[in-house]
């Protein structure tokens, strides 16, 4: 209509804001201007690694945490080897097997034939006996524990050739050698306190020495059930003489030098005590070779 008053309606330009909100939407504008530039980090702050500050503050922490680690690491090292020197001597079970290939097959023709051995002292260097590999009279344990590995698979063999193997009885052959080689070393070291001996001869000692003996008895089985009785007899008895043999002349060393060191009569009564110990102890060597081995061979 002519007479009507015109009203300019404003046409909303791009970038302009409605005129009937109340707040102004700046949520685009954040996108397009800061959204690019942020880094996640969190509740829209950066991160932490991105600060040189926050970089600061994590290397010393950090740092502190690996020798608090270390010292509490270090701290229990030494406390685990000083109990376990404590119960296992593991320094000197090092010198026990310290053997090479030629020790072991010198220490094993000695064994067997002992009787053509003229020089049984142990070497000494600095108060301290050498290692076995550079003397084949020190005792070691590498032996006499392979020995009884191989005895108690060997004594498996021949069970199983005669239809009487079974893990149980296996295992009850393992323990009756192991029970008598403890029987054995306590019932030594109790004689060795009731005469008053004054030795160097350690428990680790004794195990070695009597532990010799399942060298001879794996012979006997071995024989025995390639040749039978006949066969099993005869290394036996002849490993037997060889480790009777062995024991004195080993023994005589340990137990009688020391006496004499001290002075005591040869014919005194306290060293007849200590001979007759020794006679004793390499005479229960040849009765427990057999006792430990008849039952195998039939």
């Amino acid at each position: 209509m002519p007479g009507a008053s015109k009203r300019r309606v404003p046409v909303s330009q791009p970038g302009m804001a409605d005129p009937h909100q109340l707040f102004d939407d700046t949520s685009s504008a954040q996108s397009r201007g800061y959204g690019a530039q942020r880094v996640p980090g969190g509740l829209g702050y950066p991160a932490a690694s991105a600060s040189p500050q926050g970089a600061f503050l994590a290397d010393p922490v950090s740092n502190m945490a690996m020798a608090y680690g270390s010292s509490l690491a270090a701290q229990g090292k030494e406390l685990v080897d000083k109990n376990i020197d404590r119960f296992i001597p593991v320094t000197k079970l090092k010198y026990y097997f310290a053997v090479d290939t030629m020790y072991v097959g010198k220490k094993l023709g000695l064994l067997v034939f002992p009787y053509l051995h003229q020089d049984w002292e142990v070497q000494y260097q600095q108060d301290t006996p050498v290692a076995p590999r550079f003397d084949v009279n020190a005792p070691d344990l590498y032996i006499p524990a392979m020995a009884f590995i191989t005895y108690v698979l060997v004594a498996g063999l021949a069970l199983g050739t005669q239809d009487r193997f079974s893990p149980d009885l296996l295992g009850l052959q393992a323990s009756s050698a192991l029970a008598w080689l403890t029987v054995e070393v306590l019932a030594i070291l109790l004689s060795l306190y009731l005469i008053t001996v004054n030795t160097d001869l350690s428990t680790i000692d004794l195990v070695a020495f009597l532990g010799y003996k399942y060298v001879g008895m794996i012979g006997g089985v071995l024989m025995g059930l390639l040749f039978g009785k006949i066969g099993y007899y005869l290394v036996l008895g002849w490993c037997c003489v060889s480790i009777f043999v062995f024991m004195i002349r080993t023994l005589r060393l340990k137990i009688l030098a020391e006496a004499a060191a001290e002075g005591i009569p040869v014919r005194g009564a306290r060293n007849q005590l200590r001979m007759y110990l020794t006679m004793a102890v390499a005479a229960a060597q040849p009765l427990l070779m057999y006792w430990l081995t008849f039952h195998l061979v039939r």
